[in-house]
């Protein structure tokens, strides 16, 4: 990550978010955090909560700093090598502070205007919205690759002063030089059951990153999230779009099909995780570790 010559929140300012944050674990009460988005894997929490000017993506704890450092030294490389790839990444910090007895770990990002969004683009400006639209899909055919792998979705990106941002950068999908991953795929799945860690980690986890290093796989999930996002009438345009670098051609029913297959996958592991939280809560009556979103429709 690029150094800055300000933080974008100070060290007593993050304790105190994460002092917040394990308040609400410990007491299952929510109101006292601004809670921006829920990702798949990371938590977004805007600070301060009144007015927030950052925003504070919370990935899961760390059991160490060496391990924690390790993985914001992935993400500064992984940073770098999207810029290189003229892929425009938003400002981000990495932040770590310790509290009880583990390491949290933040991507700090500046706050956006809602309407820079790109889905929010895509309804308000459907103009504009296309001709960025036709931008995401260059960059992803253009910087993916066996080595450098992209979530392209368009909730990832946001058009500002006339330049295209991408902003998620907390899953690095990088590849060292003989086709491994350096993502930590453990810290990952911390968040599931222990029973199935090992197999998610061994038989799932590598398979769904290894998708994201393969340019039309990404188009297609890029174009699938349309559906989640309720843009049905920009999916027609956007397969054409991807069509001019996809072989073989992508069509509506391919689409429509992996949406529905993804979205089952990625709502098995939030059932898993909500039970081993009801698990941790009710049984061994500890605090479940991780805050996980309501209700999604998919």
């Amino acid at each position: 990550m690029n150094p800055v010559a300000e933080p974008m929140i100070t060290d007593s300012e993050l304790a105190m978010l994460e002092r917040q944050v394990w308040n609400a674990l410990e007491s299952g009460d929510l109101s006292r955090l601004r809670v921006l988005g829920y990702g798949e894997i990371t938590l977004v929490l805007g600070w301060p909560p009144d007015e927030p000017r950052v925003a504070c993506k919370r990935l899961p704890v760390f059991p160490g700093t060496a391990r924690a450092a390790a993985y914001g030294a992935t993400i500064a490389a992984y940073i770098e090598e999207l810029r290189q790839r003229e892929v425009n990444v938003l400002t981000s910090e990495w932040r770590t502070v310790a509290f009880g007895g583990s390491v949290a770990a933040y991507v700090i990002q500046p706050v956006l205007d809602d309407d820079t969004l790109v889905p929010n683009l895509l309804r308000a400006d459907p103009g504009t919205g296309s001709r960025v639209l036709a931008d995401i899909i260059s960059v992803i055919a253009n910087a993916v690759d066996v080595a450098v792998g992209l979530d392209g979705q368009v909730a990832n990106w946001a058009f500002v002063d006339g330049r295209l941002r991408y902003f998620d950068v907390t899953t690095p999908m990088l590849n060292d030089s003989e086709g491994r991953t350096r993502l930590d795929l453990g810290l990952l799945v911390r968040p599931l059951p222990a029973p199935v860690r090992t197999i998610v980690r061994r038989a799932v986890a590598p398979g769904i990153v290894a998708h994201f290093h393969e340019p039309r796989y990404v188009l297609v999930d890029m174009i699938g999230n349309l559906l989640k996002e309720r843009l049905d009438a920009v999916i027609d345009p956007a397969i054409a779009l991807a069509n001019r670098y996809a072989e073989p051609p992508i069509d509506r029913q391919e689409i429509e099909r992996f949406y529905r297959s993804d979205a089952r996958t990625w709502e098995a592991l939030l059932r898993l995780r909500r039970a081993d939280r009801w698990w941790q809560r009710h049984i061994r009556r500890r605090a479940y570790p991780f805050l996980l979103p309501g209700p999604i429709d998919r």
